[in-house]
């Protein structure tokens, strides 16, 4: 089975702590690789303010998981996203080979600038 590009975003509640984060983290990440999933970059923005109140909390702990994986593995990985209480909002999304570009530009730091200094970079 081929493997396709996804990205996964959560938001855990604000009310955990250090360790609390990193294993819930740790948790996620090993559902993702016990199911046969290549982890391609991970991103912790850390904590932020909510758009809006989610079940009475106004900030949370954001994460960010770039990965191949068979598409079979969504539907496990959403139900782990729901079955979990520090979860307040998760979303997975399918990468096209646009969006996997882009990631890999913006990894290396040539998003933002301008085309010519892209080109002096390269």
């Amino acid at each position: 089975m081929s493997l396709k590009s996804y990205e996964t975003v959560f938001i855990m509640t604000p009310v955990l702590s250090e360790q609390q984060i990193k294993d819930t983290v740790d948790k996620f990440r090993k559902v993702l690789t016990d199911h046969g999933a290549e982890l391609v970059h991970e991103e912790s923005m850390g904590l932020r303010k909510l758009a809006y109140p989610i079940q009475h909390k106004n900030t949370g702990y954001y994460q960010l998981i770039e990965f191949n994986a068979p598409p079979t593995l969504l539907a496990t990985l959403n139900t782990e996203y729901l079955r979990d209480e520090r979860i307040l909002r998760h979303l997975v999304i399918a990468l096209d080979k646009h969006a996997v570009d882009y990631n890999e530009r913006k990894r290396k730091g040539l998003v933002g600038k301008k085309k010519q200094e892209n080109e002096e970079a390269k």
